[in-house]
């Protein structure tokens, strides 16, 4: 907390989070609810977008399905790529060259263009499917990180004399060998959370949204881009706000990787 790059990244992402929480009570407006003529710059704060409802209101309104899918793929991700990248490297030998040549083919492939094969092939996606979809694209990069990091830790003596003890191999990676990697996967937690945002976000632009009808802030700039030059807070109220949470998220990466960077030395 004394890390002054990690306390402002995260007021920036809490005062973002007690945004999207409770803003839909605030509005002045509801969702899909018409405040005047359309790309209407006088009416409310930021006017109105392309159907004449509020932008303001669809802005608090938006947010919610972007930060549950890019909280839960997140954690998804995370918990894939730690579980794939620890046991590679402490299981060594085959299984390490299975799973993470398993995991270079997934990798290959661009994490747009996988979730893109998936949602085209689907007639509505539901919200578990994006959230799926953004932990899978996520698990490669984070297992890469992982695998590394445990490297560094299965072959030092602790570890060892745990599997002297007798202890289970669950158990050893449970309590002495994940307890050690805490502060890189925190890290690389902030910057996956960061990608996410930008990806639900791009997704929405693309229009796979769990709810079409929906507020939703990548939705929001690509139904508006038309009147871009008429009225331009339709579109840049969402993307100054999705640009405002990825870097609260990504100063709080960057200030846990700095925290951890001391502890090495």
């Amino acid at each position: 907390m004394r890390q002054k790059r990690f306390t402002v990244g995260l007021g920036i992402t809490l005062l973002l989070v007690a945004f999207v929480i409770f803003a839909p009570y605030l509005a002045p407006y509801g969702e899909n609810e018409v405040a005047g003529p359309p790309y209407n710059k006088a009416a409310g704060v930021f006017g109105t977008d392309y159907l004449g409802q509020d932008v303001l209101s669809r802005v608090m309104h938006g947010g919610g399905e972007i930060l549950l899918i890019a909280l839960l793929g997140t954690l998804v991700g995370m918990v894939l790529g730690i579980a794939i990248g620890v046991v590679a490297a402490y299981g060594g030998g085959w299984w390490d060259e299975v799973l993470m040549r398993l995991n270079d083919v997934i990798l290959s492939f661009p994490q747009i263009l996988l979730a893109l094969v998936v949602l085209t092939a689907l007639q509505k996606p539901s919200a578990w499917i994006l959230i799926v979809l953004v932990g899978v694209s996520h698990a490669p990069r984070v297992a890469r990180l992982a695998r590394g990091v445990a490297l560094g830790i299965v072959s030092r003596d602790f570890v060892i004399a745990a599997e002297a003890l007798g202890e289970k191999r669950s158990r050893v990676i449970l309590a002495e060998v994940l307890p050690n990697m805490n502060a890189p996967l925190l890290a690389e937690a902030g910057l996956r959370l960061t990608y996410s945002i930008g990806l639900v976000g791009a997704l929405g632009f693309l229009g796979f949204s769990a709810d079409p009808g929906a507020a939703n802030w990548g939705q929001m700039i690509q139904e508006n881009r038309l009147g871009l030059a008429t009225q331009p807070w339709a579109v840049l109220a969402p993307v100054i706000i999705i640009a405002i949470f990825a870097i609260g998220t990504n100063l709080m990466a960057d200030g846990i990787a700095q925290v951890a960077q001391r502890g090495d030395n």
